[in-house]
């Protein structure tokens, strides 16, 4: 069976369709209106391997805000859905992944307990791209995190050369990448779980 998931989010601020394939081939088709933000997202797409279509109209007269936190809180919802009872998935997943001179780590658990650590430099640029605030990029993980209902922690392990400022379009793409590839190694199933599983309580 396919994993898949469809998961619609309307308020009066937003409009959000996510459709997740967790068996897919990488393909992503991504519109926010914040174009940084959907080369984030395609990056979760891409070395996930997951076939990702999401499409978001928002309140952008405003800001970035809600519709950054609206796409997060529908995405997470979609891998919940898409993972169901997770029998048979290998639950833990980790990876480093280098962009240039930034070092980003990310390592996520299946758990049904919602917790997210972030760790990134203080110092970064406000902005990336005109209109992606970076100071959401933790509140992305925390809105994902909670809504998939996982336990996630992301950080920046090296940010460039001592006492400069910090690439700010690095350190952000290298965490989604991170978390892609972590999420990618999670979800997968394991041939050795035989359907089952992976918690002694018999749940996640």
């Amino acid at each position: 069976m396919r994993r898949t998931a469809r998961v619609e989010r309307v308020t009066k601020e937003t409009k959000v369709l996510v459709e997740l394939d967790l068996d897919g081939t990488g393909v992503g088709e991504i519109s926010t209106g914040v174009g940084f933000y959907d080369h984030m997202l395609n990056q979760i797409a891409k070395h996930g391997g997951f076939d990702l279509r999401v499409h978001t109209v928002g309140d952008l007269e405003i800001d970035a805000h809600h519709t950054v936190e609206d796409t997060a809180l529908a995405l997470g919802a979609a891998f919940a859905e898409a993972l169901g009872d997770k029998a048979g998935v290998t639950r833990y997943g980790h990876a480093q992944v280098p962009l240039d001179e930034v070092l980003a780590s990310a390592v996520v658990d299946l758990s049904g307990r919602p917790y997210v650590v972030h760790d990134e430099p203080a110092n970064i640029a406000p902005h990336i791209g005109g209109n992606y605030p970076t100071s959401l990029t933790r509140h992305i993980w925390e809105s994902f995190g909670h809504s998939a209902r996982v336990t996630l922690h992301v950080s920046i392990l090296r940010a460039g050369r001592h006492g400069a400022q910090p690439d700010a379009h690095h350190i952000v793409e290298a965490q989604f990448k991170a978390v892609a590839r972590a999420l990618r190694q999670a979800c997968a199933i394991d041939p050795r779980n035989a359907g089952a599983v992976p918690s002694t309580k018999g749940a996640l």
